[in-house]
């Protein structure tokens, strides 16, 4: 069958069924542009090349996924050589813009409802200001999380509309007036829990979700959470947010009929391992449906609901 040898690529483009390369010079081992990264490829014979209709889609797709080829597209539809429905699948899912240092998915709206996010840290001053200005351009506003101070003066710069909270350190240019749908209940064990709990309270109302904030009803006063269970009861889905023990989420997965979003954070005395003994805590819930993100994660849980939520209203998009 196909050999493991040597070749060579510049660029990892992702498609729907995974990582492809493309491929520089043949597989017999040709020398590489300078600054091309050496890896392992599966590479077939000539006289071996009896490849399933999987892979020839493969091989179709990688040829494709480049930007700015939709007139390539449309030429082979007019030959004949590609049906429109191939067509469709192939512009749907290769666009992108490129930046050099970024490839904005501008596609990512079309295809998941959500527009892309930008994480913030550690991105250099130019970046940051260059993919804010291009996402604005493309949606007409932009999320970002993990921002510091710093940054946000930066983009304000650019855009006096930006607005920044220093607590869950979201740096957003949000529409006016959007009407939020549902009803996510955001749950904290703590106060000092808030900044992770804001991360997904904030990033739910940006994409178009009713947010409930239900803070400091951990288990240490439970009384506290049952005075606020007919609330959190009407929620769609509820997102838990603890550190310590982490055992908020169970206690409420336990009490209501909804989807339980557990969110571990690394609030916490030394055993606690920066979050570990929460995660540890969630994921070995007997409550039944918990789903558990990444420790100190409430921009995941906070798209997690929202998707939930969307499901419950039965609607598409408000964001």
């Amino acid at each position: 069958m196909g050999l493991y040898k040597q070749a060579q690529t510049a660029e990892a483009v992702e498609s729907r069924f995974g990582i492809w390369h493309r491929i520089w010079g043949s597989c017999e081992g040709n020398e590489p542009p300078e600054g091309a990264v050496t890896f392992m490829a599966f590479c077939v014979e000539p006289e071996e090349r009896d490849m399933g209709e999987k892979t020839r889609q493969y091989q179709k797709e990688r040829d494709f996924m480049k930007e700015n080829n939709i007139q390539q597209i449309l030429e082979q539809v007019k030959e004949g050589t590609l049906s429109v429905e191939e067509a469709g699948q192939l512009i749907h899912i290769g666009r992108y813009e490129e930046m050099g240092y970024a490839k904005l998915d501008i596609s990512r709206k079309e295809r998941t409802g959500f527009g892309e996010v930008v994480f913030c840290s550690g991105k250099t001053d130019d970046h940051l200001e260059a993919i804010y200005e291009r996402l604005y351009e493309k949606e007409g506003e932009v999320l970002g999380t993990r921002a510091t101070k710093a940054q946000f003066e930066l983009i304000r710069g650019r855009f006096p509309q930006a607005s920044y909270d220093p607590v869950s350190r979201v740096l957003k240019i949000q529409s006016k007036d959007k009407e939020l749908m549902g009803n996510v209940a955001v749950c904290t064990a703590g106060t000092a829990d808030i900044p992770v709990a804001e991360e997904a309270a904030q990033t739910a109302e940006f994409f178009g979700a009713y947010v409930e904030r239900i803070y400091d009803v951990g288990v240490s006063g439970i009384h506290r959470l049952l005075n606020r269970m007919e609330t959190i009861r009407k929620a769609n889905c509820v997102v838990a947010v603890a550190g310590m023990e982490g055992a908020l989420a169970s206690v409420i997965g336990g009490m209501v009929s909804r989807p339980v979003i557990a969110v571990p954070t690394s609030v916490g005395y030394g055993a606690n391992f920066h979050g570990l003994s929460a995660l540890l805590t969630m994921i070995n819930s007997c409550a039944n449906g918990i789903a558990v993100v990444n420790i100190d994660n409430g921009y995941g849980a906070g798209y997690l609901a929202t998707q939930m939520n969307r499901l419950a209203v039965g609607g598409e998009s408000n964001g």
